[in-house]
């Protein structure tokens, strides 16, 4: 693995535990049983971004730029 690579691995890591974070947090803020889901079942914060869009759409545009770093890395 070259040192591009790894780096757009890290990056992409760093940005996919960044928006699980802000998920969480959002989540936390809205109801304690969503934030208690997305703490202990961490994909299922995605699905809470994708249904409180004005709340977590940041977080999950974060997630998604993360998701493409790390796709292109492995290429």
């Amino acid at each position: 693995m070259d040192a591009i690579s790894a780096t757009m691995i890290t990056f992409g890591a760093v940005l996919l535990l960044a928006s699980w974070v802000q998920l969480l947090i959002s989540a936390f803020a809205e109801d304690y049983n969503w934030g208690l889901t997305t703490l202990f079942l961490p994909p299922v914060a995605y699905f809470y971004g994708l249904f409180s869009w004005q709340k977590a759409g940041g977080a999950l545009l974060c997630a998604g730029l993360g998701w493409v770093l790390v796709l292109l890395a492995l290429v």
